[in-house]
């Protein structure tokens, strides 16, 4: 080796050490796992199957309830454009649920009606419903109840007007920084860091709450430490013995953790299969009832699928989100949906007694020209097509 090449070496071994230095001295040693999870393997964000990488816990079904099939099951198709649609944006799963009945169902990718895929934030829905259970059970008295009552930690001088309701409305004027790109915002470090308690402590009540819409994953994350200490159990554990183990789930699930023991990343990674996942839209389509058990009162589904009273950042009213799930209009007819970064959709219209899931790896934004991705409509669309032939 040439003395040019020594010194090339040793100067990249010192900005390797140096950088290695500033990660640690600085708390960011999350940017390890962030890079061996995404760039490390060819990709610049999550994964849909990241789950199999890091730790998890169980969420379990007991008594599987196969979703009964209508006569039609086997005889739909989509169309040619329709087909393309979920190969651009790589689609996993698509399912169709009429009347409680499967209509349609479709994988790619080599996924089945048995893979498990990560919801993303489909989960924040899941961590809502859990919410209104806690309150079921009298561990929380109300949505409107201070969080301060619950956990003291909040009790500051804007943070003593924080309610329930103002995290279940992304209205709660905490400082979270909602950045998908930048490795320094929360969505990273939460997602690729290994204390979700140390970090969401590092935010605070900035803005007063309960006013704007300001989607924050941070909202989730703490709605979930608010289950857990007031049930005194893992959310994971809650979902098993409160919904997966009343509604049929046909597969075990896995909620992702910061750590090996640790807690659940509430924001985001419940990982289950298309059709499981439909299980919750039906819960509330059907305003908290399974067949003939109610799973969470009525009163609350209806809130958390109703227009709240925030505005968006702009002053303009709020119209697309509820508690934790999102709100919308297609044809004249209301729907309501969770979603996930990458295209994870359970899209329900009420008015049709219709169900559509769709997993996969990319997302259709679109032009942005209504409130919703493009895709979301598509979707929709689709399924609304097989239930009008």
């Amino acid at each position: 080796m040439t003395v040019r090449w020594k010194r090339i070496l040793f100067r990249l071994v010192a900005i390797a050490l140096f950088t290695h230095f500033v990660v640690e001295i600085t708390g960011h040693h999350y940017l390890y796992q962030t890079l061996r999870m995404t760039v490390f393997k060819g990709r610049f964000g999550p994964d849909i199957e990241e789950y199999r990488s890091m730790p998890n816990a169980s969420i379990y079904g007991f008594d599987p309830e196969y979703w009964p099939k209508k006569p039609s099951y086997g005889t739909l198709s989509l169309s040619k454009e329709d087909a393309a649609y979920h190969e651009k944006n790589e689609s996993v799963s698509f399912v169709v649920i009429h009347n409680d009945s499967m209509i349609h169902e479709e994988y790619w990718d080599g996924f089945s009606a048995d893979s498990i895929s990560n919801s993303f934030s489909m989960a924040k829905s899941i961590v809502a419903l859990l919410v209104g259970i806690a309150i079921d059970q009298q561990a929380i008295e109300s949505v409107d109840k201070p969080l301060y009552w619950y956990m003291p930690q909040y009790r500051t001088e804007l943070g003593q007007e924080l309610t329930i309701k103002d995290l279940l409305t992304m209205s709660s004027g905490i400082n979270f920084d909602e950045n998908y790109i930048n490795p320094f915002a929360f969505p990273a470090k939460a997602n690729y860091g290994d204390n979700l308690e140390l970090l969401v402590s590092e935010y605070e009540v900035t803005e007063k709450p309960g006013v704007t819409f300001e989607y924050k994953s941070g909202n989730t994350q703490i709605l979930a430490f608010l289950v857990s200490s007031t049930m005194r159990k893992p959310v994971s554990e809650i979902a098993t013995e409160m919904v997966w183990s009343k509604i049929g789930a046909e597969h075990r699930a896995f909620w992702t953790l910061d750590r090996e023991g640790g807690t659940e990343k509430a924001f985001c990674c419940i990982n289950a299969t298309a059709r499981d996942f439909a299980r919750i839209g039906r819960i509330y389509k059907d305003f908290g009832m399974w067949d003939d058990e109610r799973i969470v009162d009525s009163a609350y589904v209806a809130a958390s699928i109703s227009k709240q009273a925030t505005i968006n950042p702009d002053g303009s009213p709020c119209e697309t989100y509820g508690y934790q799930w999102w709100l919308g209009e297609e044809k004249g007819m209301d729907f309501f949906f969770m979603r996930g970064i990458k295209g994870q959709y359970v899209l329900v219209v009420p008015e049709k007694d219709l169900i559509v899931v769709r997993m996969g790896r990319k997302r259709d934004n679109g032009t942005f020209e209504r409130p919703h991705p493009d895709d979301v409509y598509r979707y929709l669309n689709m399924g609304l097509s097989m239930i009008d032939e």
